[in-house]
């Protein structure tokens, strides 16, 4: 939960409506332990909502932690809220005490959006968590799935580089926005492997509106990234829920509705496309599939989170690595040279990706200084637990600061320096979550794969391809919005075509006539051998099969090997 909705309005509409009951009933209900955590200093009856004023908390507990220690608690209201800011206790509290703090605690605006936690990342873990996450890994985000869905990615970034080049090639002079072209790709991409294909609009008969692509867009991405923030002030004093607040209540409701009702429409399109005899290999074909396993509603959410997953956390990194390799030209040419050396004439591929340390090195540079989700949504403790050798009492909200985790200065010398190189230094090991950026533990973030390979691979080309400035000004634009960190402003840079990219190119052009000419000849050699291969000897004997069928057959042979062994 994110507490940048708060201003001095909450704190005194809150203050004005409690009643010495409520106060009552609070201190009553009140569970006490012997070694608690610490707990920041706050007001009565409100205690730090307040200080949670400005719209970036996660900046502010980290400065917390540096007065009162990597574990902490304050007051938000009526609710106690155990705050962790190092990545030793952010481990314990996701994998060794996962037991006790399982639970998700949602705002009342997130248990309308996701339907009372009817999707993969909200849900809390037991049988539906474990069998929806089963299906997503399955159909959209395992590694079998990223297979499946290879030539979708590369379709995106192919489209995204064309334009890129048109655009120097028309205005060479004039700064480009990288999210506007990576943003549409992306949803591209994400319609594709939810639905099966693009959607250009669509008639959504419960509202009775055509919705053009743009709209669809705004409704299933922008409007609840937004509406997610939108925190009823009655979430901090349950007590006087019973209080009305009907203009927050209807705006959500609204976002909800409209979210839900263009789901469906996309779905019922999917649906008739299924009933005429076309099956595509996507999710909501995998989930229809399944049969009765889920309700209609379960089925409209889980299609919308694989939507809005694709969408978001991705263009939120690469759009900050730009920006850094940006301002760092020496970084950028680092990581040039290290393509050049490894790929040649040819371009970055996810095969690349394990051979480019540097770039690798350059994606969790980015999570750790730019993390996309600075702040895991607040768990609930259940039970009473302990952590960093404090006693936790149940009832309390668990807060896990990424951000403070990746600004530790014990763990990352320099922390608010980008310095990649950092990760080459052999005391990080290479993998995905040495960042805590995609959470860990049986609620490790779904989509870690995806956003490594689409990420990894986007920043190789576009370097490969490109030499990045920042516009005049754009280094100071350094703003965030929304839950993610999204740049307030989009990254705006001056880009030119690498001098020997040109070259590159002309050489797989020539390369792809030569090997063209070759087919050629192959096919009239085979057509040659097919007429005499394929007829009997004078002893009955069938003849010899030409030797590209051989080949063929061997080709054949191995993909379904390679495809039984993944399996």
């Amino acid at each position: 939960m994110d507490f940048s909705f708060l201003n001095v309005g909450v704190a005194t509409v809150a203050l004005g409506i409690i009643t010495p009951v409520f106060v009552g009933r609070v201190f009553l209900n009140q569970k006490t332990l012997p070694n608690t955590p610490p707990a920041v200093p706050g007001l009565p009856l409100i205690g730090n909502l307040l200080q949670l004023k400005e719209k970036k908390p996660h900046q502010t507990f980290a400065k917390w932690a540096e007065a009162y220690g990597p574990i902490y608690s304050i007051k938000t209201g009526a609710s106690t809220v155990v705050v962790l800011n190092s990545t030793e206790l952010a481990k314990e509290a996701m994998v060794t005490r996962f037991s006790s703090i399982s639970t998700r605690k949602l705002s009342k605006a997130l248990t309308v959006l996701t339907s009372d936690k009817n999707m993969v990342a909200m849900s809390d873990y037991g049988d539906f968590h474990k069998m929806v996450k089963r299906y997503i890994l399955t159909s959209v985000l395992g590694a079998n799935a990223q297979k499946r869905n290879r030539s979708h990615r590369d379709t995106m970034i192919e489209n995204t580089l064309s334009q890129l080049h048109a655009e120097v090639k028309h205005n060479p002079l004039e700064a480009v926005n990288l999210r506007e072209i990576f943003k549409a790709e992306l949803f591209r991409l994400a319609l594709k492997q939810a639905l099966g294909k693009d959607v250009e609009s669509i008639y959504v008969e419960e509202l009775g509106i055509k919705f053009s692509k743009q709209e669809i867009f705004n409704v299933l991405v922008i409007d609840p990234m937004m509406g997610a923030i939108e925190v009823d002030w009655r979430d901090f004093f349950p007590y006087l829920r019973w209080v009305p607040n009907r203009s927050m209540e209807m705006k959500v409701q609204q976002m909800a509705v409209r979210k839900a009702a263009v789901t469906k429409a996309l779905i019922e399109e999917q649906k008739r496309r299924i009933a005429s005899g076309e099956n595509i290999d996507c999710y909501v074909d995998f989930l229809l599939s399944e049969g009765n396993t889920l309700t209609e509603e379960q089925l409209t959410m889980l299609v919308w989170e694989a939507i809005i997953e694709t969408s978001d956390t991705t263009l939120v990194t690469t759009e900050w690595a730009m920006y850094e390799l940006g301002k760092n030209p020496k970084c950028q040419d680092r990581l040039y040279r290290e393509i050049q050396e490894i790929c040649g004439n040819q371009k970055v591929t996810e095969e690349h990706l394990p051979q480019l340390p540097y770039l690798t090195a350059v994606f969790h540079e980015t999570l750790r200084r730019h993390s996309p989700v600075p702040i895991i949504p607040l768990r609930y403790a259940h039970e009473d637990t302990q952590l960093g050798g404090y006693n936790i009492p149940s009832g309390s909200e668990i807060a896990i600061n990424i951000y403070g985790c990746n600004m530790d200065r014990k763990e990352w010398p320099e922390p608010e320096k980008w310095k990649p190189e950092r990760f080459l230094e052999g005391k990080k090991d290479m993998d995905l979550f040495k960042t805590m950026a995609f959470g860990g533990g049986k609620r490790v973030c779904a989509g870690a794969l995806q956003a490594m390979l689409i990420s990894c691979t986007s920043i190789g080309r576009l370097v490969q391809e490109f030499q990045w400035r920042l516009d005049e000004g754009e280094e100071e634009n350094v703003d965030t919005v929304q839950l993610t960190t999204h740049k307030l402003h989009p990254m705006k840079a001056i880009i030119a075509t690498r001098e020997n990219y040109s070259l590159q190119v002309q050489g797989v052009e020539e390369e792809k006539e030569e090997e063209e000419e070759e087919e050629e000849e192959e096919v009239e050699e085979e057509e040659e051998n097919d007429k005499q291969g394929d007829q009997t000897t004078p002893d009955g004997r069938i003849g010899e099969p030409s030797s590209s069928r051989m080949r063929s057959c061997q080709e054949f042979a191995e993909i379904v090997s390679d495809r039984i062994r993944t399996t």
